[in-house]
């Protein structure tokens, strides 16, 4: 822990021989080295400042059952999501790397970035004691063998999958972050402080989502939509992605 200097009370005649400022200390006063050398003797005809009224602090209202229940929900869902975009690159990359090795750059950089995402995830669902979904053995096997198919398909297929999941993730950690917006305008609409955890969490959301928006251009870019079928992989893959993410809230 970083120590703090604590500075030398001086006494006003200390401020006199020294001539320095310490307008942070005394905000009523300012020392100025050349007014208090010349300075008259004669008492002043000022009045005296009017105090400053401090501002009243600001009270901070607990979430409400409602909004406690979205937190769980929301963190849930999430971390179950990103096991399974973890799952996905995990069987996706060795059958694309004997048939394309240049692409182990791209797949260990998306890989790490979801792996940081299940991580904050764990973090958060450990801080705020919300049990994980019961899903998880279903998701695991799932995440794994689509991972897998779409790899076997070949590069464009795989690149598919992932600009399919990650548009219904980006729309999604979008609509996390327009709710969670509202209840700080609320709050300070209403006066009330807004915890500092509230925040934190918002700019985490923004942070994933950005990073799984920028997945979706990669795969984009490495031609997803040259993959055989793509109309029809999309949409079973984008609507699996719904299915899940609506049992996760609630189980």
């Amino acid at each position: 822990m970083q120590t703090i200097a604590v500075p030398k009370l001086w006494t006003p005649q200390s401020f006199a021989h020294r001539g320095q400022l310490f307008d942070f200390l005394v905000p009523a006063l300012a020392f100025h080295q050349k007014s208090i050398r010349h300075a008259s003797t004669t008492p002043s005809t000022r009045p005296p400042p009017t105090p400053q009224l401090s501002e009243a602090p600001k009270r901070r209202k607990p979430l409400s059952k409602e909004q406690r229940a979205f937190l769980d929900s929301a963190l849930r869902v999430n971390q179950a999501g990103e096991l399974a975009a973890t799952l996905i690159y995990t069987a996706q990359t060795p059958p694309l790397l004997r048939s394309h090795p240049h692409l182990r750059s791209l797949m260990q950089h998306m890989y790490s970035q979801e792996a940081g995402h299940f991580s904050t995830f764990n973090t958060l669902l450990a801080r705020h004691r919300i049990r994980p979904t019961v899903m998880y053995p279903v998701w695991t096997i799932a995440a794994t063998a689509l991972g897998w198919g779409t790899a076997m398909l070949g590069r464009e297929a795989a690149m598919a999958c992932t600009e399919a999941v990650e548009t219904e993730i980006g729309g999604h950690y979008n609509g996390q972050v327009r709710v969670l917006l509202g209840w700080i305008r609320e709050m300070e609409g209403k006066g009330e402080e807004v915890g500092e955890e509230v925040r934190e969490l918002v700019e985490k959301l923004k942070k994933v989502r950005d990073e799984e928006l920028e997945h979706l251009d990669t795969a984009v870019e490495e031609d997803s939509r040259d993959a055989k079928g793509w109309p029809v992989l999309n949409t079973i893959i984008r609507g699996g992605c719904r299915g899940a993410i609506w049992v996760s809230e609630r189980v």
